[in-house]
């Protein structure tokens, strides 16, 4: 099996006839989540998977996978309905997105690119817990003004009922927990072998806030979501920690849950600054 990235002086020019395909996969994305439009959003993945055929074998078989995730994800509504029914079947597709590629690029090509690294075996110093530590003040400074005055809470629903509540905490930490496997350890983590990595880390950056639109982070939520998107994918290239940028998403999503709690019920966790 081959090793998952190769540094190389190659790696670091940017093959601009690769760019095309990877803009169409970017496109597919935005028709099939920010607009809803299978009708131009699947022939919008062919003809990417297409063009990358056409242009190199190699990237078209990895490109495939990141848009046979993106196909998988596209078959269920991705709103946040609560309905025990809805979240499994979005549980489900989500976990076969993150399921397909690893498997087809382990055991169908025979490579071990795409890991999880939960432990790297280093503990985390000041540096990363004082990160962590910026990450709940930039979410508790950042996201309430950002729900409130976009009125973008109302894309999630009142959490004052108990199983509401509950079910809502649990499916903003899943969706944290499955951006990180797909967008940054499978998308990220192929991209890099193609591109340099500050531009694999922008096109991973673009598909991640085109899933988030629809998840919810609507109005101006991107010019939030793409540069924490980008910094997940800086994040995750130094310390090459899965549980690290985990942590982190989560921490994020954990204020996220509780400004949440607090824009359907302003009297609730009445602690925020906006």
């Amino acid at each position: 099996m081959t090793d998952a990235v190769v540094d190389s002086p190659e790696r670091e020019k940017i093959r601009f006839e690769l760019l095309p395909p990877m803009l169409l996969l970017w496109a597919a994305a935005v028709a099939l989540f920010v607009f809803e439009s299978d009708l131009v959003g699947y022939p919008l993945l062919a003809a990417s998977a297409l063009w990358a055929f056409l242009v190199d074998r190699a990237f078209f078989r990895h490109q495939v996978l990141i848009a046979g995730g993106l196909f998988i994800i596209s078959l269920v509504p991705l709103d946040a309905d609560l309905s025990l029914g809805h979240m499994a079947l979005m549980g489900l597709a989500l976990a076969a997105a993150v399921a397909m590629p690893s498997l087809v690029s382990r055991y169908v090509y025979r490579e071990s690119i795409i890991r999880f690294p939960w432990r790297t075996g280093k503990r985390w110093g000041r540096v990363e817990w004082s990160y962590i530590a910026g990450i709940v003040v930039v979410g508790y400074l950042v996201l309430p003004p950002y729900l409130i005055w976009s009125g973008s809470y109302q894309n999630w629903p009142d959490a004052s009922d108990p199983q509401i509540f509950w079910r809502l905490f649990l499916g903003v930490n899943y969706v944290g927990l499955w951006d990180e496997l797909f967008f940054i350890c499978t998308t990220y983590t192929l991209l890099r072998r193609y591109f340099p990595d500050w531009l694999a880390n922008l096109l991973q950056a673009l598909i991640f806030i085109s899933f988030l639109w629809e998840i919810g982070y609507q109005s101006w939520g991107p010019l939030l979501t793409f540069p924490f998107a980008l910094i997940q994918g800086y994040t995750f290239k130094i310390t090459k920690s899965l549980a690290f940028v985990v942590t982190v998403h989560l921490i994020f999503d954990f204020v996220l849950f509780l400004a949440l709690v607090h824009a359907h019920n302003r009297e609730w966790l009445d602690i925020f600054l906006y």
